[in-house]
């Protein structure tokens, strides 16, 4: 099984008291797969529906933010590669 990888990187080098600061986290993991189910409904007649699909992610990634001064990281976006997380400095 392979780790999970994650990158980070903030908005800017230096802020001052008040700043915003917003954090990219890039993060991937080779172990998780994406799966389809394809469903049909068919009656007692032998009818049946069009194909609906849906996908689901087995075993998703968890992406927790925390820093040693006690800050409030809240989540801005997510598309479960890249999570954007904002908090004041």
């Amino acid at each position: 099984m392979a780790a999970p990888t994650a990158t980070a990187k903030l908005n800017s080098p230096t802020y001052s008291p008040g700043d915003q600061m917003l954090l990219t986290v890039t993060y991937s993991d080779p172990d998780t797969k994406p799966l389809t189910v394809t469903i049909v409904v068919t009656d007692a007649q032998g009818n049946s529906s069009a194909p609906v699909k849906v996908t689901a992610v087995i075993d998703p990634l968890t992406l927790t933010v925390t820093d040693n001064s006690g800050r409030t990281w809240t989540r801005v976006s997510d598309n479960g590669s890249v999570a954007v997380y904002r908090a004041v400095a």
